[in-house]
């Protein structure tokens, strides 16, 4: 089976202080600033009065894309795990975990120990 010609990724296309997007399809080769194949759902990461973010997903289309083989670009795919259609993308578990730890007052525990530091410090050392 070859390459995948197809891949469904978000699009900005609000304001820098009021960010909304659109979840398109699009060749793999092209722009995200090109017109797209096609627009299969948007996305709304401000949050509203209930304190929600929004998500609207064409569930017929998306599902036709993706047995078509697309693609999914890795926040695309994050939003689409917590809505249900993907499996919950591993950087999700990653930032819940560090908001918890943020909310407890843990944030020494998010910092790497010294002694793991120690061999990054020798390899980015000047040589003199």
């Amino acid at each position: 089976m070859g390459r995948s010609h197809f891949v469904i990724r978000m699009v900005h296309q609000g304001c820098a202080n009021r960010p909304f997007y659109h979840l398109v399809v699009h060749k793999s080769h092209k722009n995200q600033h090109d017109p797209p194949i096609e627009q299969v759902g948007s996305f709304d990461p401000m949050l509203n009065e209930n304190n929600e973010k929004l998500v609207a997903v064409n569930m017929e289309r998306l599902k036709f894309w993706l047995g078509k083989g697309a693609k999914v670009s890795t926040p695309c795919a994050e939003v689409l795990g917590i809505v249900g259609v993907l499996p919950i993308h591993p950087r999700t578990y990653m930032q819940g975990w560090r908001m918890r730890l943020k909310d407890l007052g843990l944030e020494e525990e998010l910092k790497p120990p010294p002694e793991r530091l120690k061999p990054y410090e020798e390899a980015t050392k000047p040589v003199t």
